[in-house]
C-alpha cells in the first residue's frame, strides 16, 4: 500500500454535480424572473422547476437578493461580450445582433422593464453590473480599434451610448423586429460621424 493514500481526500473533479445543480437553479431562476418578476419570486417554485430540493437552493444561495442577481448575470452576460476580431465594423454589429437577440426574449424584455423607474432594486444592481460590464468590454474593444488605427480618438462610452440606444428603442417599442441591416445601418452611420470628424467625441 502506498503511504498516506487513504490520508488524502479525493479531489472534487470540476464541473460535478453541484454545478450541475448550479447551472439547473440558476436557469429556473431566470425563468420564473421571467415569468413572474421579482415580487413573485420564491425558492420553493424555484426548488421545483430546476426539479432539486429547496435545501439545494438554500445551501448555495442563503440570500435570496443574490440568487436573483447571479441567475441575471449568468443570462445578461452574452449582452456584455464583445468580440475582436480585428475588424471594428464586424464586430460591432455582432454585437449589436447579440443584444438585439437577448433583448426580444421573455427574459430579455423583463430586464428591460426592470430598468424603468419602478423597476426592481435587485434587478437593478443586476443590470447596474452588466451595463459596467459592458462599458469595461466596449471600452478595451474601441481602444484596441484606435490604437491599431481603425478608429480615431473616441469615447467608448458615447459610442456604445450611441449604437446600442436604437437597438433598445426598436426592441421595447416593438417597431419591428431587429435584424442585421439594421445592425449594420446604425454601425455605418455612427464609424461614418466619428471617421468624418477625426476627433474626440
Amino acid at each position: 500500500m502506498v503511504s498516506g493514500a487513504t490520508d488524502r481526500p479525493q479531489a472534487r473533479r470540476p464541473g460535478g454535480r453541484n454545478a450541475r445543480v448550479r447551472e439547473r437553479i440558476l436557469a429556473a431562476t431566470t425563468e420564473l424572473v421571467a415569468r413572474d418578476g421579482i415580487a413573485g419570486f420564491r425558492y420553493e417554485d424555484v426548488a421545483e422547476t430546476a426539479g432539486v430540493h429547496k435545501a439545494s437552493v438554500y445551501r448555495n444561495w442563503p440570500d435570496r437578493e443574490e440568487l436573483v442577481v447571479e441567475a441575471l448575470l449568468v443570462y445578461a452576460e452574452s449582452l456584455a461580450s464583445v468580440a475582436d476580431t480585428g475588424d471594428i465594423r464586424r464586430d460591432l454589429v455582432d454585437f449589436l445582433v447579440a443584444l438585439a437577440a437577448g433583448l426580444e426574449t421573455p427574459f430579455g424584455r423583463a430586464l428591460e422593464q426592470a430598468i424603468q423607474p419602478a423597476g426592481h432594486d435587485v434587478t437593478i444592481r443586476a443590470l447596474t453590473k452588466v451595463l459596467d460590464r459592458r462599458v469595461a468590454a466596449m471600452q478595451q474593444r474601441v481602444n484596441n480599434a484606435v490604437d491599431r488605427g481603425e478608429l480615431p480618438p473616441v469615447d467608448s462610452s458615447f459610442l456604445g451610448e450611441m449604437i446600442s440606444g436604437p437597438v433598445h428603442l426598436i426592441i421595447t417599442r416593438g417597431m419591428r423586429p431587429f435584424a442585421r441591416p439594421d445592425a449594420e445601418r446604425i454601425v455605418d452611420v455612427v464609424l461614418a460621424g466619428i471617421q468624418s470628424t477625426g476627433i474626440q467625441t
